[in-house]
């Protein structure tokens, strides 16, 4: 059995963005246990609302924390960047790209880290949260970004803007649909890795 540690944002969480108090999508949504329950493998969701990437010695420490308390796995699959672009006023698709390349490195001289799956987010659309043109733009550029990384570091790596993941009006979190598509699309990447 497959033994996963998802980290990632509010999209990983689990947020339910009609929400104002952070709740989340009932489990039977969520793409965590969705592919937990599809397929048998173990999932541990690490997702926290509004994480950007690490890169400041305190959060990079806390990332520590969490991993050395997870009792390993056979795959970190890692989905952040949106924050970054959206807290970081002139952040571009290529600084999101070289915090993760930082972060990756930190994470890859680890003993205990197995396969790493990097996966970038859906590229945002327009909505309550998303109204500025960069945000369009470079969120859309960061898939490009982030397989040109997963090849420098020969790591594994997802473009969930290829699954089709429907997203809510805020531009930026997935709806029911969205977790559905997410887990089936991440799924059937792992499932493939698997037959090579």
């Amino acid at each position: 059995m497959k033994r996963i540690l998802c980290y990632g944002d509010s999209n990983t969480y689990g947020y339910d963005p009609r929400s104002f108090l952070g709740d989340r999508y009932p489990a039977d949504v969520r793409w965590t246990e969705r592919l937990a329950c599809d397929t048998g493998w173990e999932v541990l969701n690490a997702g926290q609302n509004g994480r950007c990437i690490p890169w400041r010695a305190l959060e990079l420490a806390q990332a520590d924390q969490l991993l050395d308390g997870c009792g390993g796995a056979d795959l970190l699959a890692i989905m952040l960047g949106s924050n970054d672009l959206l807290q970081t006023s002139g952040f571009t698709a290529r600084d999101t790209a070289a915090r993760m390349e930082n972060f990756l490195w930190h994470l890859l001289v680890r003993s205990d880290v197995g396969a790493i799956l990097l996966i970038s987010p859906p590229p945002m659309r327009t909505g309550a949260w998303v109204t500025e043109e960069r945000l369009l733009t470079e969120s859309a550029r960061l898939a490009r970004e982030y397989e040109a990384l997963a090849r420098r570091l020969g790591i594994r790596f997802a473009d969930v803007g290829q699954w089709d993941v429907e997203l809510v009006f805020d531009g930026v979190h997935f709806s029911e649909a969205g977790h559905r598509a997410f887990a089936r699309g991440l799924r059937s990447l792992l499932e493939r890795a698997d037959s090579l």
